[in-house]
């Protein structure tokens, strides 16, 4: 319904509450996906996931790039699913 509506319809502070929405949806989704297995259960040791987010984020933080973040999330996660 929301995206229906005519931008102009919305007031400054509706679009700035709602420019926040994307921010705080995004670690509710990314969170079970790293630390949760596959039984639902907290995984915290022997996790590449874990690993291989950190990397990803220290490359995000400093590239400033979307692409590179994940392709060095998924290089690094492969690797030390692979290789290691």
């Amino acid at each position: 319904m929301v995206s229906l509506a005519k931008t102009f319809a919305f007031n400054d502070r509706i679009r700035e509450v709602l420019s926040y929405v994307p921010s705080a949806i995004f670690p509710a989704i990314i969170f079970p996906a790293i630390f949760l297995d596959n039984t639902a259960s907290f995984q915290l040791e022997d996790n590449p996931k874990i690993i291989a987010a950190i990397i990803a984020t220290i490359i995000g933080i400093f590239s400033r790039s979307i692409l590179a973040t994940i392709f060095s999330g998924l290089a690094s996660y492969w690797f030390l699913i692979f290789v290691v």
